[in-house]
């Protein structure tokens, strides 16, 4: 379970690693910080040096030799490179519901930090159905709903849907529709999901993931979408004197079962 998860936190956002148009004196200054906090596991957060505009790849090199704290306002930890540039703090129970966290630390002689809340744990998740037959010709209702998920939602919080197809080697149904096996859907502040046939192209055995998510996350996720984040001159994130993202979230999971 922990595994499908951090897999999605991964697959759901890239870093926005590219920063404002100033010279690489300037980019250099300021790394890029990756963290996604979730309650009742272990902390870890990744730093990488901004690369310049000309490199094509999607993150610099991993920061090592850095002193990172975490504190929740009454304990402050000190977090362990675990491998070079990952820095963790082992106790789970450390992140819970409701608290701030705030990430300190110092790179180049400039204090970075940047805090989040963990958010409470949605209640009440629940699906229409468990197993899903999907025909292989099905352009007549590929838009008719297939299966839906509801939750509780009184706070109106924002949700994204992640759904991770678990076969070593998903069998591809057809159809005439592209959508990969594995997918993610921003639900935004909805308390209900109605997934459409046309969204199911492979059998095999789903975790369908609901992460609870705050807005941080989301200005970074609906930014990388409508925008190349080689053409941002002001890149979304809540890390002050740095780029990235330091956000805690929730995650629910139910299975679902796609047969022909």
């Amino acid at each position: 379970m922990t595994r499908n998860i951090f897999y999605f936190i991964i697959a759901l956002i890239t870093v926005v690693s590219a920063c404002k148009k100033d010279d690489n004196a300037a980019i250099a200054e300021r790394p890029v910080v990756e963290a996604y906090l979730l309650a009742g596991r272990p902390i870890s957060v990744r730093v990488y040096q901004q690369k310049a505009f000309s490199d094509t790849a999607t993150y610099g090199p991993l920061l090592s030799g850095l002193q990172l704290q975490v504190s929740d306002g009454s304990q402050t930890v000190n977090l362990t490179e675990s491998a070079t540039g990952t820095y963790t703090y082992a106790d789970g129970a450390f992140l819970q519901a409701g608290k701030t966290y705030t990430l300190q630390f110092t790179y180049n002689s400039i204090a970075i930090s940047a805090s989040t809340v963990m958010p409470q744990p949605t209640t009440g998740y629940a699906t229409s159905l468990t197993n899903l037959s999907v025909p292989n010709e099905r352009r007549d209702i590929a838009d008719s709903v297939a299966v839906t998920y509801t939750w509780n939602n009184p706070d109106s919080l924002y949700h994204i849907m992640a759904f991770k197809n678990d076969e070593v080697t998903p069998y591809f149904i057809g159809g005439g529709f592209n959508t990969p096996a594995n997918f993610t859907v921003n639900t935004e502040k909805a308390a209900v999901y109605q997934a459409k046939y046309r969204s199911f192209n492979y059998v095999g055995t789903y975790k369908v993931i609901l992460f609870t998510v705050n807005e941080e996350y989301i200005k970074m996720l609906t930014s990388n979408t409508n925008t190349s984040s080689q053409k941002l001159d002001n890149p979304p994130g809540n890390i002050v004197n740095a780029y990235g993202i330091f956000t805690g979230m929730q995650a629910d999971t139910l299975g679902l079962a796609i047969n022909q």
